[in-house]
């Protein structure tokens, strides 16, 4: 299967999915004026059971999908805080049109099917691997993509996941593009990125939580572990769960929760995937980056509100990233914000981006892909090229920022 043919079938499966669920769902745009906004969402999602798409700042709307039962509570805890609120258009109801299940199945084996190829057709620069199995028993693969098979320490090492967030599915194709630029539509102002970076790929790294999202509920956040002597609600929010300010900030010890960080640190095995990945490399991964959906972001740690040593060149890699995916944006995307996670987003605790950034990875970065104002996590498809060539152009730059810093960090 190319390239152009798994992308198609993404395409396709992007409009399958079960949306029973969400029937009277409603998602509000709320206006947030400084921090207490967010933290009054925060304090309330549980007891009323929201969903926040995307928390905001002054410049940008939260994005909150609350259910039929708890709206009237939901404003009316607004309106006595002086928050003003409008509601989306109801872009939930789009998934009516779509009623046919989609077999994941056959998605996931396309998207392993596809790397399969490239290893195999592409055996001198292409190796598979499998990380591990999941809670369900699927694989976790990823591709190494080098010109000297991992083995000139020379050479940093640039390696990326995405769909750790299940629901998120516009990231998987970002990182199928970058497997497809770097090896099967190599240009020639692209073949220092091949010769002189080696790259971890990682497209899928919660595959349970990505098939469930097409067979049952779209919105679906974790991963589908489950205690069945603690809870009966499955899941865990991968990117709660690493061994940084575990449970600290916007985490939850509610298993039934969106945000249950687990009972412990690497509790999950998709966090023990990376975590793992992180420390065979740790002498050469220069940058580590954590692609999610959406919002617009370039974000580095840390999310206690302090900064790393490196912080001036981390911003100038970040920046970096935004204005080279800036200047390929389409007119209703919002321009990039770069910055620390605490202060430009919102808090979080265990997250990869600074579990990563603490071992010591130099340059460790979340990338929120474009948000289109109105849209949220349900991207139409005819935007996936648009956000994979715009996000090319971005992890680009960063690799080339890299090749220079890593020759002063060994040298």
């Amino acid at each position: 299967m190319d390239f152009k043919i798994l992308v198609s079938f993404l395409l396709i499966a992007h409009s399958l999915a079960k949306h029973d669920k969400y029937n009277g769902y409603t998602v509000y745009n709320v206006a947030i004026r400084d921090r207490k906004d967010n933290a009054l969402l925060d304090a309330i999602k549980d007891d009323f059971h929201l969903d926040i798409w995307k928390l905001g700042n002054p410049t940008r709307d939260a994005a909150v999908m609350v259910p039929p039962e708890y709206q009237a509570s939901f404003t009316k805890a607004l309106l006595n805080n002086g928050i003003e609120y409008r509601i989306r258009e109801n872009i939930l109801s789009a998934l009516g049109e779509f009623e046919k299940e989609c077999n994941l199945w056959n998605q996931r084996r396309n998207i392993n099917a596809y790397m399969e190829r490239l290893s195999r057709d592409y055996p001198d620069i292409v190796t598979l691997v499998t990380a591990g199995q999941t809670f369900e028993g699927r694989s976790v693969n990823y591709l190494k993509i080098s010109t000297t098979k991992f083995e000139d320490q020379t050479k940093p090492i640039y390696f990326m996941d995405a769909a750790m967030h299940s629901r998120e599915w516009s990231t998987p194709p970002v990182a199928l593009y970058t497997m497809h630029r770097l090896v099967e539509e190599l240009r020639n102002e692209d073949r220092d990125l091949l010769q002189n970076v080696d790259w971890i790929i990682l497209p899928v790294q919660n595959p349970d939580g990505y098939e469930f999202t097409h067979t049952d509920e779209r919105m679906w956040r974790k991963n589908r572990s489950l205690n069945a002597s603690v809870s009966n609600c499955s899941g865990v929010d991968l990117n709660r769960n690493y061994d940084i300010f575990f449970g600290e900030s916007n985490a939850s010890q509610d298993p039934c929760a969106e945000s249950f960080s687990g009972r412990y640190p690497f509790s999950e095995i998709e966090t023990q995937n990376i975590r793992d990945i992180l420390h065979t490399y740790l002498d050469r991964i220069q940058i580590y980056m954590n692609i999610h959906s959406y919002g617009s972001y370039v974000l580095y740690g840390f999310d206690n509100a302090t900064l790393p040593a490196n912080v001036a060149r981390i911003h100038q890699v970040g920046a970096s990233i935004g204005a080279q995916i800036d200047t390929k944006k389409l007119p209703e995307a919002y321009h990039y914000h770069v910055g620390n996670s605490y202060f430009v987003l919102y808090p979080a605790s265990g997250t990869s981006q600074d579990y990563a950034q603490d071992i010591g990875v130099p340059f460790s970065l979340t990338l929120e892909l474009p948000d289109f104002q109105k849209y949220g996590f349900l991207v139409p498809p005819k935007y996936l090229p648009q956000i994979n060539e715009e996000t090319w152009m971005g992890i680009a730059t960063a690799a080339r920022l890299s090749m220079l810093f890593y020759k002063e960090r060994i040298n």
